[in-house]
């Protein structure tokens, strides 16, 4: 049986894609904010497909200490229970925020959970990954089109706007999926980054202010049903020989920004690695 970590899986697109893949025969390590969260997300699985295959974990993964301490949760569960193997990583997690706040590390908070817990996650979990010849799945967006990092002033402190913010995390989705493959796809593990589409999901109504709560009450009801961009995460993991793309949208490769250059990709990865405190070549075998 394959394991799959998703990340964001309490609810929405993580939630639906782990119902999925349970239903696929996939053993499903689920990620959630809180236990709560995490216990509910268990029970409704189960209603729906009562020989799933779950187990669930809880933490912060903004915040690099308690990411740390899931991550070494997980990497003793997959040792003990899954022979080591990760088949999938799907960071899915992600969050908007209103306003500028930032970690306890002083990282902007959307910088922080939509791209370094996925790029510290993954870093982690990456010789399970490696052993598995698996795949890791980014969930993005199309508005990664028509911004560029501002490598300059990367955590926006100089004149704040949450969407800029929210557009930049979603181009370091793609770019750290470049990356990857750049670096590890000859070691057969693969990168993909996931565009949803407008979704009916909560996103925009958690730790938000009353006008951005407002807007994305009203906006998500012209969004389709979680159920359908989950579709695209199992095609990229049921798929036997791993899809060649980087970039998908309901199950078929897309263009993306021109931002995604390999100059982009290496700057943003080597800056994650500082941001982080880590290094990829102390844990990868390198081809």
């Amino acid at each position: 049986m394959k394991t799959v970590i998703i990340t964001g899986a309490t609810s929405g697109i993580g939630l639906e894609t782990a119902l999925k893949l349970t239903l696929k025969g996939y053993f499903v390590i689920g990620v959630g904010h809180s236990r709560e969260n995490c216990d509910m997300a268990i029970e409704q699985i189960m209603r729906r497909n009562p020989e799933a295959k779950t187990v669930f974990f809880s933490g912060e993964l903004m915040q690099q200490r308690e990411l740390k301490r899931v991550a070494f949760e997980l990497e003793r569960y997959l040792a003990e229970n899954c022979n080591g193997e990760l088949y999938a990583l799907i960071n899915n997690v992600g969050g908007v925020r209103s306003w500028y706040q930032t970690t306890q590390e002083g990282y902007e908070q959307q910088f922080a959970l939509n791209h370094l817990a996925s790029f510290m996650l993954t870093y982690r979990l990456f010789p399970y990954i490696e052993k598995a010849l698996g795949r890791v799945i980014m969930t993005g967006s199309n508005s990664h089109k028509g911004i560029k990092i501002q490598w300059k002033d990367v955590m926006l402190k100089k004149g704040y706007n949450p969407l800029t913010a929210y557009k930049q995390s979603k181009l370091c989705n793609i770019l750290f999926a470049k990356a990857l493959n750049d670096r590890y796809r000859r070691n057969g593990i693969a990168a993909y980054t996931v565009d949803p589409g407008l979704v009916k999901t909560n996103i925009g109504n958690k730790q938000t202010g009353k006008l951005v709560n407002v807007i994305w009450s009203l906006r998500k009801k012209q969004g389709v049903s979680p159920e359908i961009p989950a579709e695209t995460y199992v095609f990229l993991c049921e798929s036997r020989d791993a899809p060649k793309g980087l970039y998908y949208y309901l199950c078929r490769e897309q263009k993306y920004s021109k931002e995604v250059t390999n100059e982009n990709a290496d700057r943003l990865f080597e800056l994650s690695e500082k941001l982080c405190g880590i290094k990829y070549s102390d844990l990868v075998t390198e081809l």
